[in-house]
């Protein structure tokens, strides 16, 4: 288990970084990126440091890069959301709230499509609301280009997190590519989100995800020979991935489900929020049937430790009473209230180094 290394290298100090190598006011530049007169941070979507490097084969330009450079860790959990909110604002999980794949808001809300018991929340959540805090990109002072999927356009998190920067649609590969090459002055956010598809589909590793890799190496490599003088490309992933080869079914399991009132996160990060004075038990309990195959701690062990950075008032109430994060291969599914997520090969969300450590690598034309 590794810990979230805010304020040194962590995803935190992507964008702020990136942003001062621009020039921009009242970012410091903590990852020491060289200044530039365009910047694009390209997120691929599940590309850990430990993977890239497993599979180095299947990614021969990126390997090459990676050699002699540190990773940086996301925050907790290592899921999308969470590190997407992250990269917008420049703040770690405590601060921007959006503390898992879903939480209690106090309903319990999916935040990737912003959903509640499978309802579009943007009029009941309202995202601005869920995070109100100014986002990087609104305090950048300097044009900014959002190249995404067309289905996150106005979605709840790009409303929440990745808001004042002009959203432009992304339909493949070489739109994204183009979009990319194109930046000649200001920052873009660009968002591919395959690789993490394959993982979760096939398995990290899988034949699939190493041909997905393969593709993402050679469209990187022809984008960097493409830069304008002057213009940065930084590559990044908002967490890795680990293949989920056994489970425990909350929904099939009466001890793990007794004192709790809702169930938050993920298979590898469990938000587990329990009824009034009932979070000893529940924690004590969970960690007796988990054993050594999670880690289990109150809410309170949690925020002391720094998992989530400082925490706002309004964000500790959507953290779990207690936590329960995953270790080696295991996943804490719900079968029946959760059947995709717990079809998943692949997962992600927990504190191992496998899932924490992401590449941070940065190439300038």
């Amino acid at each position: 288990m590794i810990l979230p290394r805010y304020g040194e290298r962590s995803l935190c100090e992507v964008t702020p970084s990136l942003l001062a190598a621009l020039g921009a006011a009242g970012f410091d530049n903590v990852l020491g990126v060289e200044r530039v007169s365009a910047a694009c941070l390209l997120v691929i979507d599940g590309l850990g440091w430990d993977l890239l490097h497993a599979h180095a084969d299947e990614a021969p330009f990126l390997a090459r890069h990676a050699i002699g450079t540190e990773p940086v860790t996301a925050g907790f959990p290592s899921t999308t959301a969470t590190s997407v909110s992250t990269f917008g604002t420049g703040l770690p999980s405590g601060q921007h709230g959006i503390v898992g794949y879903s939480f209690a808001a106090p309903e319990l809300l999916y935040a990737l499509p912003w959903r509640v018991d499978g309802v579009d929340a943007r009029e009941t959540l309202v995202p601005e609301e869920i995070q109100p805090l100014p986002t990087a990109f609104e305090r950048a002072g300097v044009d900014v280009t959002i190249a995404a999927p067309m289905l996150q356009r106005g979605s709840g998190l790009t409303r929440s997190v990745l808001r004042g920067g002009v959203f432009e649609p992304v339909f493949a590969l070489g739109d994204l590519s183009s979009k990319i090459a194109a930046n000649r002055s200001g920052f873009c956010y660009a968002y591919h989100g395959d690789l993490d598809t394959m993982g979760h589909l096939y398995g990290p590793g899988s034949d699939a995800w190493r041909w997905q890799l393969n593709h993402i190496d050679r469209l990187i490599a022809t984008v960097v020979d493409a830069l304008p003088p002057g213009a940065l490309l930084a590559v990044t992933a908002d967490h890795g991935m680990v293949e989920m080869k056994s489970t425990v079914d909350f929904d099939t399991e009466p001890p793990l489900r007794e004192g709790v009132r809702l169930l938050g996160g993920e298979p590898r990060a469990r938000h587990v929020y329990t009824e009034p004075g009932a979070a000893p038990d529940v924690r004590a309990r969970w960690q007796d049937m988990l054993g050594d195959k999670a880690i289990v701690v109150s809410q309170e062990q949690a925020i002391d430790e720094y998992w989530f950075g400082p925490v706002a008032d309004r964000v500790r109430p959507r953290i779990g009473d207690v936590l329960a994060v995953a270790l080696d291969d295991i996943g804490i599914i719900r079968s029946d209230k959760e059947k995709m997520e717990s079809a998943l090969v692949g997962v992600h969300g927990s504190l191992t180094p496998a899932e924490m450590r992401v590449p941070f690598l940065t190439f300038v034309g």
